[in-house]
């Protein structure tokens, strides 16, 4: 009797442990592992430059850890996946779910598709600890507040399965070449101009650097990230958030790894982390629940709300020279990295919804391209969050204060001068508010304003009092 062989669909889970579909196909008999470069994705949601680097990476580190079995594949699913089973006589696929509105909508065509052909397409859970179908409030409707979301939803849910190990065995079917097979060079993810040298040098994509990463956070960071996660220049965070987009490692396998190394002693730290998983389920709760979420105001006053846009602002605000330098140091450390630290996502958020103005889906295409962990649920969760008009969003009059914050968290300035350089020999009393400095001083420091360092692009306090006074308008609605 021949041996079954079915398809792995790999898509946003390049990994090899807890891979419930991998495990699946394995335990069935043959394997062929394929990766498809969809060509039918929104031209908005075509992954940036930095995913792009990334997935070169973590493909390549997959292909390794599958003895170089991976098929690479381009065009639409829906059509190429029936196809392939076609040609090659196979009865089975298996993935693991991805929740965009998108690739629910494909997935369900493609097992459409083949059940009407008398095969058979098996899907699993192998992205969120909790499915969100399965986390619903007391009228069994989806939750729009994270805190009752994750204490009452999630917390008094079934606990999430335990990560599974990867096959004992895998054993991969032997197939002819097809001219439709590509390299994964051929995929053209790195750009021609070699601009990403602070990016390389900043990650290791891959299963592998997704777990030496999560085993520096336990060791040196976990019990104190309650405090110091908002420190941007202390490594006080996880950094595995574009290792959990690609699939690297599971959010099973970081929250066992979390319990196994502490236990239930009471941490604020711990819990405080695992809370960021949950912050990470709630944006997946909303966009499966609510599929326009990523493109639409959650909260419809918003759409009336008097946006102005303005390209040199804008302009100034991506390439890190608004003049307001925690500002500039997050957008500089996201353009050099792939990486923006949490508490200076949501500054430089605030600085250009609220300050410039700016319609929030403008920040959030530009992180879609800068991010290397440019997920969906998560990047318009925090934007919608930040402009205040999404679900359990920050109140509109919230107005981040960009001097207070970095004297708060970066009071010595050294994440500011470490992304802004020419501000490093002025005394930390003025590293957040250059302009306050005298004239000698600033000379003193090598600096002249709007030549070694910009002129503040906006007045704080009147852009503060433009932004409450636009929500004003709205308010009433």
């Amino acid at each position: 009797m021949a041996v079954p062989t079915s398809i792995v669909w790999f898509r946003q889970d390049l990994r090899v442990k807890d891979n419930p579909a991998l495990n699946a196909a394995s335990s069935l008999g043959n394997i062929i592992p394929v990766y498809i470069e969809d060509t039918t994705l929104p031209a908005s949601r075509v992954p940036g430059g930095v995913s792009k680097w990334w997935l070169h990476h973590s493909l390549t580190a997959l292909n390794q850890r599958l003895n170089d079995h991976l098929i690479i594949l381009r065009g639409d699913p829906k059509s190429l996946l029936p196809e392939l089973m076609d040609t090659l006589a196979i009865d089975h696929v298996f993935w693991n779910r991805c929740y965009e509105p998108w690739a629910i909508s494909r997935d369900k065509a493609i097992k459409q598709t083949l059940r009407d052909k008398g095969k058979a397409a098996k899907s699993f859970n192998g992205s969120l600890l909790w499915e969100p179908w399965d986390i619903e409030n007391k009228s069994g409707a989806p939750y729009k507040v994270f805190t009752p979301f994750y204490r009452k939803g999630c917390l008094q849910a079934a606990e999430p399965r335990y990560p599974q190990a990867p096959p004992a065995r895998i054993t991969y079917a032997d197939i002819d070449s097809n001219e439709q097979f590509l390299t994964i060079d051929q995929l053209n993810y790195l750009p021609a101009i070699k601009w990403y040298d602070g990016i390389a040098n900043t990650w290791q994509p891959g299963e592998e650097g997704a777990a030496a990463r999560l085993a520096t956070f336990i060791e040196d960071a976990a019990t104190e990230y309650k405090t110091n996660r908002d420190f941007p220049a202390i490594p006080g965070t996880s950094m595995l958030s574009a290792h959990l987009h690609a699939g690297e490692i599971s959010p099973h396998q970081i929250w066992y790894a979390i319990k196994g190394a502490f236990g239930d002693n009471e941490n604020k730290g711990i819990d405080t982390f695992l809370s960021e998983l949950g912050w990470r389920e709630f944006a997946h709760h909303l966009i499966y629940h609510f599929p326009d979420f990523p493109d639409k105001n959650f909260n419809q006053k918003f759409d009336s709300f008097p946006w102005r846009f303005d390209q040199s602002d804008f302009d100034k605000w991506k390439t890190g020279h608004t003049g307001v330098p925690i500002v500039d140091a997050g957008m500089r450390e996201l353009w050099h990295t792939g990486f923006m630290h949490n508490r200076v996502r949501m500054i430089v958020g605030s600085f250009l919804v609220k300050n410039l103005l700016m319609d929030w889906r403008k920040g959030e295409a530009w992180f879609w391209d800068c991010l290397a962990d440019a997920d969906l649920a998560n990047n318009t969760a925090g934007w919608q969050w930040i402009a205040g008009s999404g679900a359990d969003a920050s109140p509109y009059f919230r107005v981040f204060n960009p001097i207070l914050q970095g004297e708060k968290f970066d009071k010595d300035g050294n994440y500011v001068t470490k992304w802004c350089p020419e501000l490093k020999h002025l005394p930390a009393k003025y590293i957040h508010k250059p302009w306050e400095a005298s004239q000698p001083l600033l000379r003193e420091s090598g600096i002249t304003l709007g030549e070694q360092y910009p002129k503040p692009m906006v007045d704080l306090k009147a852009t503060r009092e433009r932004a409450l006074a636009a929500f004003g308008e709205i308010k009433g609605q």
